[in-house]
């Protein structure tokens, strides 16, 4: 594996500007709750050591990548927690998807590759799918993995954790925690 120094990473947060409105919304919506003070502990460090922060997410039929327009159309009962816990910072980079890759039909790559990033730790709903395909499409590309299990979440825990052990043993993914790591970004490169 690379030096540590060597990487310069993004945290991408997938699908947790949500309307939870569909069949298991709201199983997901509290599992995604659970997920996201870890996540926004990763964005704080991140945050702190200047680096990427990135939302890829849902368009819900507006195709308009507008923070506020996607967050007011989220907005009801279910979703309130989590939106008032996930909402993007100003520094934060906003993208929307037409599918369940972060990769799929986005400028992310492209994003990625304008901030010389090399390394994404990817975060969010649901693990088992659009966390998953994303991974994938990243594997791809030839980025260095790292899915903090603690970080995403799906329908069924059973479903996650087999999507996380895809991702460890397939995609070479580091999936330990943020808090295994010592809360520190650069140690979670090294394992």
């Amino acid at each position: 594996m690379k030096n540590p120094q060597a990487y310069k990473p993004a945290l991408i947060i997938i699908d947790m500007i949500n309307d939870f409105n569909f069949h298991h919304g709201k199983i997901l919506a509290e599992k995604a709750l659970n997920i996201a003070e870890p996540i926004n502990e990763l964005k704080t460090a991140f945050h702190e050591q200047d680096l990427p922060v990135i939302y890829v997410n849902d368009h819900y039929n507006l195709w308009q990548a507008d923070l506020d327009t996607i967050m007011n159309h989220c907005r009801n009962l279910v979703s309130e927690p989590i939106l008032h816990e996930m909402h993007p910072s100003p520094d934060d980079y906003f993208l929307i998807k037409p599918k369940h890759s972060a990769f799929y039909g986005t400028a992310l790559n492209t994003l990625l590759h304008q901030l010389g990033v090399n390394m994404l730790v990817m975060t969010g709903i649901a693990g088992n799918i659009c966390v998953l395909f994303s991974a994938n499409d990243a594997y791809m590309r030839e980025y260095q993995l790292h899915i903090p299990h603690d970080c995403t979440a799906s329908n069924d825990d059973h479903d996650n954790q087999n999507a996380l052990k895809m991702m460890e043993n397939v995609l070479k993914a580091n999936i330990s925690s943020f808090y295994e790591n010592n809360y520190n970004i650069s140690s979670m490169f090294s394992s």
